[in-house]
């Protein structure tokens, strides 16, 4: 009977265990990083930066304190791209497939970590809903890697190096792990706008979110004889991504016009500022040296950066769809209405509570570790500082240089703030939430002010 009790105890949350195997699984990626097979002949790597480099290939952030193309052998990046796979669909998703390969029945428990781990609501279809995601991103890599591969020819001498790129470009923009071979990451590539245009494609593909995909190709699919109907999230999460995008683009061709793009022709200054807008979001990828834009450009990427992409997808940060509701929210409060209505829906109560939650968490989290690192790092300026935090945090990669320069207990911070992004805040706070219990009575309400 105490044994029985004891088991309960222990028995851990699915959100709980998924926490746990982002852990082991930064653990076993940090080991395949430090192995010499991984490095180039006469190349050390400290530990602490073979940590850092894992956990930024498994969050699939892209921030690394060492040159990728220079530290790294083609095992090494083929270990880097492996990482990248799980973490961009989820270590759940990938498990899942290794299972069902192997035949195994995928059960109940299985289902709840697919469930915490895609941020899903309800159990149905999960197993249809792993396979998808898992088939979708891999078909849209593989398209990537031979358009780009083909397309490389032109810039590199050999065939397999041509495609080696191409491999890694498309597995590294497609999961918006924001990592290159290029040593310079797409700015070789500046004034090619096929290129940019593609990676800025493979980026939206994986952000704009799994479920998303989903209904995109059930509708290009979709034989019957009733209209399709996109859901509320599909419709909600677009249109959000889109804002978003249009608004980073329109602020960064206002806040350069007189800087950075002010000799650049129209066609230049328009891709500089769209993939840098889109790129932010959680891609990583740049076409420019970011030191170059001014402070109101560098602090609106910081805030693309801390939104993030959006749920169930491969990049981090707040969500699009929890900014949208926040935002929702407080326009229906200003115009005198109690209920957000939105497509012709009604917004849950709950997911405005859980929206302002998910806000508040991670504005809380994100302003300590500006804190902190401004602490550890008193020589570093505040604006670096907090494009850093902001882009470890939207799992986003995109960097001023300062991740090469920082010590050791600054990297810490920045490991923690990846690792949170890709968990997701509810995960965290689930990970230290107690079981729900619904109250047995209540006391008197007695309003409060507030403002």
């Amino acid at each position: 009977m105490e044994k029985m009790k004891l088991k309960r105890t222990l028995r851990l949350s699915p959100f709980q265990v998924i926490v746990l195997l982002y852990l082991i699984g930064a653990v076993f990626s940090s080991i395949l990083l430090l192995l010499p097979v991984a490095h180039k002949p006469g190349v050390e790597i400290a530990f602490i930066d073979a940590v850092f480099v894992a956990v930024s290939a498994l969050s699939v952030t892209g921030l690394t304190p060492v040159s990728t193309v220079d530290t790294f052998s083609t095992t090494g990046y083929f270990f880097i791209l492996l990482i990248l796979q799980v973490g961009g669909v989820g270590i759940m998703t990938f498990s899942s497939m290794v299972w069902l390969l192997f035949g195994k029945r995928i059960g109940m428990r299985e289902r709840q970590l697919i469930m915490a781990d895609q941020n899903r609501t309800d159990l149905n279809g999960l197993v249809r809903l792993m396979r998808e995601i898992f088939l979708l991103i891999l078909a849209i890599e593989a398209v990537g890697a031979i358009v780009l591969g083909i397309y490389f020819t032109q810039y590199y001498p050999t065939l397999g190096e041509a495609f080696l790129h191409g491999l890694f470009a498309s597995v590294s923009a497609t999961t918006n792990g924001g990592f290159d071979i290029t040593g310079a990451s797409l700015i070789p590539y500046a004034n090619d706008y096929f290129v940019q245009f593609v990676h800025m494609v493979l980026i939206i593909l994986g952000a704009i979110g799994f479920p998303v995909l989903i209904e995109v190709k059930d509708f290009l699919t979709y034989r019957g004889s009733r209209k399709f109907s996109f859901s509320l999230f599909t419709k909600l999460t677009v249109t959000m991504y889109v804002l978003l995008a249009a608004v980073g683009t329109a602020g960064l061709l206002l806040f350069e016009r007189h800087n950075f793009l002010m000799d650049k022709t129209w066609h230049e200054s328009f891709f500089y500022a769209a993939f840098q807008s889109i790129a932010s979001r959680s891609g990583g990828l740049t076409t420019l040296d970011l030191n170059d834009f001014s402070s109101p450009s560098l602090l609106l990427l910081s805030m693309l950066m801390f939104i993030g992409a959006s749920p169930s997808s491969v990049g981090g940060g707040l969500r699009t769809t929890t900014v949208a509701i926040a935002a929702l929210s407080v326009f229906t409060f200003a115009r005198g209405k109690n209920t957000i209505k939105v497509f012709q829906r009604e917004v849950h109560p709950i997911d405005v509570h859980r929206s302002f939650v998910v806000v508040a968490t991670g504005s809380f989290i994100w302003c300590i570790s500006i804190m902190m690192l401004s602490y550890l790092e008193p020589e570093v300026a505040l604006l670096p500082i907090i494009y850093e935090a902001s882009s470890a945090f939207g799992t986003t990669g995109s960097s001023l240089g300062i991740t090469s320069v920082i010590g050791a207990p600054a990297k810490i911070i920045l490991i923690g703030l990846m690792f949170i992004g890709r968990v997701g805040l509810f995960s965290l706070l689930f990970l230290i939430r107690g079981k729900e219990i619904k109250d047995s009575y209540h006391y008197p309400k007695e309003r409060i002010l507030i403002g």
